[in-house]
């Protein structure tokens, strides 16, 4: 069994917000063919089904095997009783001698209580093994808010049908994990020709790599791993700088009477839009003042929900009006509307309250 965790959390006095996963694998292996359980990974995908991704592997050195049957039940937190029970096949139709392929089985409703998968392999049949007519590479891979990848197939001197090129994401655990299948279908191929194909999406960022492969009716290729570069984009879109409090005519202020009205303000420049097709970026800016001290206590919390349209600079206000008297300092930051820092955190602003 294994637990995946996703946890987002505002500092200090944001509730938490987590969802959490984990798998259990109920059967032995069957004969020759068995699943490959330190690699499976279980997630939730944007639509709101639960997804359970892994490997199986044909261990017999002579036969292929055909029509992999497996099954995934899928549990909630409190029912012994399985709320689904789902049946798939693995994404190769025959895996080889020696061979392996991923599976991805998805639930059949968007249910969010889903909690467990539970996966067993049902059976198989032997099969006629597929030659290697099929090659695939990469012509380019690049990497920034999504993953792009284009590639060549080459194909033999027969004709395919139903050809489809596969992309399967792992993450840097040892051995990997799979994230993810990526499907590219291309149909009809003509005999001795080469097809070009692309990939455009956004993946786990936890993917490191990626397996490359791909089958037709008759011919099948060798699995190609490919390393994915580092993200091609600075890590934050937004930087915070120049904090102040001002006061209503915009004179900056050191020190504040309990009881009056400041205004605290900060410039952020935004270096990339997030969405790049509406070049609208949505964010929320928080200001957070803390009662200097060992144990800081936290006076103020504000914020202010707005949208980037292109790059550039922009200045945001939250009013604040101080309730005790003391040294407080100051902290500023900006989050995407899913809870995820898109910014450093500004500058401490220290100031003082009469």
């Amino acid at each position: 069994m294994f637990k995946v965790i996703l946890c987002t959390f505002l500092i200090l006095l944001l509730i938490p917000v987590s969802q959490g996963f984990s798998q259990v694998t109920d059967n032995a292996p069957t004969l020759n063919v068995s699943l490959r359980n330190e690699t499976s990974f279980v997630y939730q995908d944007a639509e709101g089904y639960t997804v359970v991704v892994g490997i199986v592997e044909n261990h017999n050195p002579l036969t292929p095997v055909t029509n992999v049957k497996i099954q995934v039940k899928f549990y909630d937190d409190i029912n012994p009783i399985p709320l689904e029970v789902v049946q798939g096949n693995t994404t190769l139709e025959v895996i080889a001698p020696n061979g392996k392929s991923p599976y991805s089985i998805r639930s059949q409703t968007p249910n969010p209580t889903i909690t467990e998968a539970s996966v067993s392999l049902l059976g198989f049949d032997s099969s006629v093994e597929k030659q290697k007519g099929l090659a695939v590479y990469s012509t380019d891979v690049f990497f920034d808010n999504s993953f792009r990848f284009s590639g060549v197939l080459q194909n033999g001197g027969a004709p395919n049908t139903n050809t489809n090129v596969y992309i399967a994401f792992y993450d840097g655990f040892e051995p990997p994990r799979l994230l993810g299948v990526s499907t590219i279908e291309l149909g009809n191929v003509d005999p001795n020709t080469e097809v070009s194909f692309d990939l455009d999406e956004v993946i786990d960022s936890r993917a490191v790599g990626f397996l490359l492969f791909a089958e037709s009716n008759i011919f099948i290729s060798d699995l190609v791993d490919i390393k994915i570069p580092p993200r091609q984009i600075v890590d934050k879109l937004i930087t915070i700088s120049d904090v102040s409090v001002e006061d209503s005519n915009g004179n900056k202020l050191s020190e504040l009477s309990v009881g009056s009205l400041v205004h605290i303000k900060s410039e952020t420049l935004i270096q990339f839009a997030a969405d790049q097709e509406s070049d609208e970026t949505a964010y929320t800016y928080y200001v957070q003042v803390k009662e200097s001290g060992k144990l800081p206590y936290v006076e103020y919390i504000g914020k202010f929900d707005g949208r980037f349209i292109g790059i550039g600079q922009e200045t945001q206000t939250i009013d604040w009006i101080p309730e005790k008297t003391g040294l407080f300092f100051i902290e500023t930051f900006v989050w995407d509307r899913n809870n995820v820092p898109i910014a450093e955190q500004g500058p401490f602003v220290l100031i003082i309250v009469n």
